[in-house]
């Protein structure tokens, strides 16, 4: 409020300042200015007389003397009735009135008046490895401003929109890297991933597309066989979606991370596919272990499945497993580092958001 006070005073003077002279009758000349350049017309010419000055001289000096004669002469006469007077001080008057109204509209333009008021030491409080961040793709942008032309800028570029979750720039940048760079598996499923985030989740027919060109290019690509199951899912066709995610398992790699996402995603379209977890070989394997080795084998298992969310971080179920994992493992910071990469991941979905906000509050995960 202060702030504001000092400012509107500030803005009063400096109207003052400069539509005050506008409001004052102008000053006029007196009658002795034109007697006085008079005088000066005679003293020019006795001069001129005596031989003191030139002709050329007297000349010059006359005509300087009478133009100020002439307009001291113009300044004696009287306005007229009515003139300019009146008309200064009415413009002065709605200067005084319509200024501070216009700038008030041209703020609640242009401005934020909502926004409650931030100590600047807030301001400068963005972690520096968010501005570090910001600031690479800064330039990234800029180099691509001069150089649009430069496909393996698009390509650098790609992933860090994702990450920021920019899936309409995402869009763009892997768009102009099919165009610059050429078609292939990886590629296709990059611009299918990224036009399935500008939808917020659902795959498009144009998304399914893309994910068609790169399954024909590379049959063993996960991402684009995995996506084609949701888009299956998403029209309704749980048959065809849980056959495609069966033959993904059935061909997934020993080592592959990538696994349990889509066991949870079988179990949501065939109840009598196995429950999502460890297997009857897996349990019996840790079984045989040392405490140590089991130990060492679930924090290998949570270790991959937080990675896995960092590739799909819409997995609310995942995310779940991941903070009560770490809670369960005694490393309550790492369960409220999780809970707030799932709350970030998850920022555009309130429903799986709402989840995770209950989790935290029962784990007593807040602050």
């Amino acid at each position: 409020m202060m702030l504001w006070l000092v400012l509107a005073l500030m803005t009063a003077g400096a109207m003052f300042a400069v539509l005050w002279p506008l409001s004052r009758r102008a000053s006029l000349s007196t009658g002795n200015d034109v007697a006085v350049y008079r005088d000066q017309l005679e003293e020019i010419e006795r001069d001129r007389a005596n031989g003191l000055i030139g002709e050329r001289e007297a000349e010059a000096a006359r005509v300087e003397v009478s133009r100020r004669l002439i307009a001291a002469a113009d300044a004696v006469a009287p306005a007229p009735a009515g003139g300019g007077l009146w008309r200064r001080r009415a413009l002065a008057l709605a200067t005084w009135a319509l200024l501070p109204l216009g700038a008030v509209a041209l703020y609640l333009t242009l401005g934020s008046p909502h926004l409650p008021g931030q100590p600047q030491a807030e301001r400068g409080a963005t972690p520096p490895e968010r501005r570090s961040i910001a600031e690479l793709v800064g330039r990234v942008e800029s180099h691509l401003e001069e150089n649009p032309e430069d496909g393996r800028g698009w390509e650098v570029l790609g992933p860090v929109y994702m990450r920021l979750g920019r899936y309409d720039d995402a869009v763009k940048a892997r768009r102009n890297v099919l165009r610059l760079l050429g078609s292939n598996a990886q590629r296709e499923a990059d611009l299918g991933e990224a036009l399935t985030g500008a939808a917020t989740g659902i795959v498009t027919a144009e998304a399914r597309e893309a994910f068609e060109r790169a399954v024909r290019l590379d049959v063993n690509d996960f991402r684009a066989r995995y996506f084609l199951g949701l888009a299956a899912e998403q029209d309704g066709r749980a048959g065809r979606a849980a056959e495609i995610w069966r033959n993904l398992l059935a061909t997934a790699p020993p080592d592959a991370g990538w696994t349990g996402l889509v066991r949870e995603s079988l179990a949501r379209v065939d109840p009598q596919a196995p429950p999502p977890g460890p297997t009857t070989d897996d349990v019996a394997a840790a079984a045989k272990l040392s405490p140590e080795q089991q130990a060492e084998m679930v924090r290998g298992m949570v270790a991959r499945l937080a990675e896995r969310l960092k590739q799909d971080g819409s997995d609310v179920e995942g995310w779940l497993r991941l903070v009560r994992a770490y809670i369960v493992l005694g490393d309550k910071d790492q369960a409220r580092s999780a809970a707030a990469d799932a709350r970030r991941a998850l920022a555009r979905e309130p429903d799986k958001l709402r989840r995770v906000d209950e989790l935290i509050k029962g784990l007593g995960l807040e602050g």
